[in-house]
């Protein structure tokens, strides 16, 4: 509970999802089925209750809004708890509900730590439970979450491929490489952190990678010109420069960056930058390979067929995203349909239109966030049966 007059907690905030609930009725639709003697059955949808939200920290407006908004078109009242690393962003969107006349307590926020998510998952009126965040705080949430038997949306972590093979458009595999590695300074769960080069275009592919790598502009995240900034704090800096560390140690070559970034604007001396890296000579049982980094990182691995190279990319636990850069339709085709991977890519990667469902594979999470799926998230079914005739009992 939030102490904000905007977001007051009501006595019974179900009560207020009644006008949404009605007003959106064209999401529920539901299924007819004509039984024999003229009966005939139905479903509908209906509101799970109060939802809690759980965000992380590295997308905490977009993670609110897309646990929020599906959550309350589908009738219920949510509980959203940000991370303590960006508490602010939330309460901002309770303002922006409130501003567009969502009644009080039908947006909660909630600030606090692991013991404030804790009570969240095991309270009796929480009827589901949305995270985002690592794989093992994800354990844990689904492990309290089923002591309740409540359904849980699992956003979790990632370690995706990215295979470039030689009929592509180099130029284009190169910009979905960058933009697979460095948005958001790589702290993205999505991102295609492995990259998979085919051999014969390998050289040219790393040349023009490694150039365009070392001209991001670092700095000032409100100026135009900047292409990253810093990273969230000083420990996850040093974890994300540990893992460069290890890889050098474990036989890959820096080919640029992964260091402390000092800018040259002196009231940016306490921020935690770092230069992007690309790692070249990467095999399969390195570190930074094998664990998600969520820095600006970049692994390059190669390959000579398409056999090796799914069996390479699928070999993970996880399997959130993963995308392919081929000229050959087919080929792009096939290779999704095999990649073990929730949201797939052909010829770009990290789009994430709000229309279409997102979510992963295996450990990588359960359920989806965005497109009109959600509503299968955010509420439950009923069947109805209706008998037009008399009861044939057996009594």
């Amino acid at each position: 509970r939030c102490g904000s007059p905007f977001i007051e907690h009501q006595s019974n905030p179900i009560q207020s999802t009644l006008f949404l609930y009605n007003s959106n009725h064209l999401l529920f639709l539901g299924q007819h089925v004509q039984l024999p003697g003229g009966s005939f059955a139905y479903t509908r949808r209906e509101p799970l209750g109060v939802c809690a939200g759980i965000g992380a920290w590295n997308y905490p407006f977009q993670i609110a809004a897309w646990k929020s908004a599906p959550a309350l078109a589908c009738g219920n009242a949510m509980i959203f708890k940000p991370s303590p690393v960006t508490p602010v962003t939330a309460v901002l969107l309770a303002e922006i509900y409130a501003q567009a006349g969502v009644p009080q307590g039908l947006f909660n926020v909630v600030q606090g730590g692991q013991e404030t998510g804790r009570i969240l998952c095991q309270h009796p009126d929480i009827a589901k439970v949305s995270f985002t965040g690592s794989v093992p705080t994800g354990k844990k949430i689904m492990e309290m979450a089923s002591q309740g038997i409540k359904p849980v949306t699992l956003e979790l972590g990632g370690k995706s491929p990215v295979l470039i093979f030689s009929d592509c458009d180099l130029e284009n595999a190169v910009r979905g490489a960058l933009m697979a590695n460095f948005l958001s300074q790589g702290q993205v769960c999505s991102n295609g952190t492995r990259v998979f080069v085919q051999k014969d275009i390998l050289p040219e592919f790393v040349k023009e990678v490694v150039k365009r790598t070392k001209s991001i502009e670092i700095g000032d995240p409100l100026l135009e010109t900047t292409r990253m900034g810093a990273l969230v704090s000083r420990p996850h800096l040093d974890n994300v420069l540990s893992y460069v560390n290890q890889a050098k140690k474990e036989g890959a070559d820096v080919l640029c960056g992964g260091e402390v970034f000092l800018p040259s604007d002196p009231k940016l001396k306490d921020g935690y930058y770092m230069s992007p890296c690309v790692l070249g000579n990467c095999t399969d049982e390195m570190t930074c390979v094998k664990e998600e980094i969520f820095g600006p990182v970049m692994s390059v691995l190669s390959f000579e067929t398409e056999e090796e190279a799914l069996h390479r990319a699928n070999d993970t636990t996880l399997g959130l995203a993963a995308g392919v850069f081929t000229s050959d339709v087919r080929r792009a085709h096939r290779v999704v349909e095999h990649l073990k991977a929730g949201s797939c890519f052909i010829n770009n990667y990290n789009i994430t239109p709000v229309e279409v469902p997102f979510g992963g594979f295996k450990m990588s999470g359960i359920g989806r966030e965005n497109g009109q799926v959600t509503v299968e998230y955010y509420s439950q079914l009923k069947t109805v049966f209706v008998e037009m005739g008399d009861v044939d009992s057996l009594f």
